[in-house]
Formats: C-alpha cells, sequence, structure tokens
C-alpha cells in the first residue's frame, strides 16, 4: 500500500510540475530578438512548415516561401523592431499575441532618410505533434513609412 501511495504522489508532483501552456511573451520575446540581431537561420526555424503570412494584398504560404519572401527580403531593410502587446492569450495548443509594432526603415540608398514604419500585428503560434511550438500566422497591417527625423 506504501508504494501504492508514492507512485500516486509522485505523479501528482509530476504532474504539477507540467505545464502544456507556453509562455507567450516569451516566445515572442525571441522572435522579435532574432528580428533585431538579423538572425534569419533562427526566425526560420520559428516558422511552421504550413506557416501564413500576410500583410495588405500580400500572402505568403509555407515556411519556404514565407521565409524567402518575407524574413530574407524585408530582414536588412529594418531595425529595432518593437511591438506593444494589447490582447494575447494561450491554451494548450495554441498562443496568440497582437498588438501594435514599430520598426527603423533602413533607406535604399544613404542620400535618403531613414523612416519609420508603424502598424498593427497578430502572431498565432501552435504546438506540434513533436511538442515545439512554431509560428502558424503572422499578419502586419502598417501605415505608409513616414521620414524619421
Amino acid at each position: 500500500m506504501k508504494s501504492f501511495l508514492w507512485i500516486i504522489i509522485g505523479s501528482l508532483f509530476f504532474t504539477a510540475c507540467t505545464s502544456d501552456a507556453v509562455n507567450i511573451q516569451d516566445l515572442n520575446r525571441q522572435f522579435i530578438d532574432a528580428w533585431n540581431t538579423k538572425n534569419a537561420d533562427k526566425i526560420a526555424g520559428f516558422l511552421a512548415e504550413d506557416v501564413d503570412f500576410v500583410q495588405g494584398n500580400t500572402h505568403f504560404k509555407g515556411k519556404s516561401e514565407v521565409a524567402k519572401k518575407w524574413v530574407q527580403e524585408t530582414l536588412p531593410t529594418l531595425s529595432d523592431l518593437k511591438t506593444n502587446v494589447v490582447s494575447s492569450g494561450t491554451d494548450k495548443k495554441t498562443a496568440y499575441e497582437a498588438g501594435t509594432f514599430s520598426v527603423d526603415v533602413l533607406p535604399a540608398s544613404p542620400d535618403l532618410p531613414h523612416g519609420i514604419g508603424e502598424g498593427n500585428f497578430i502572431l498565432l503560434w501552435k504546438k506540434g505533434e513533436d511538442g515545439t511550438w512554431k509560428l502558424s500566422y503572422a499578419q502586419l497591417e502598417d501605415m505608409p513609412v513616414q521620414a524619421k527625423n
């Protein structure tokens, strides 16, 4: 009977120490840090195979297309990405954050001014069968870039 009691206590302890929900703030911080350090491989590592990226009329689908057309083409043109979270939520299989963003836009040539981009974002993450969290959906709605003073 004592050994059975220890099995139950051990099981309860193990269950109490594990959590299926993710810390979405930490996950998005890692993702934003990868953008700010211009680490394209790390960003691509966060993408799900079936990820969708939507911005205005632009829609990229799949890890390969999103990594090439959003990450690799955009990364050299931006710096100092910041987010302000307005809403977030998690459960055992999904997590999201939504809010506003601002980013410095680097000029295409040295004689042009730096710009600032601002807009709204949502990042939706899903837990894979292997237990890792991957970015499943990213949507940006931005205002026209303004010259930075």
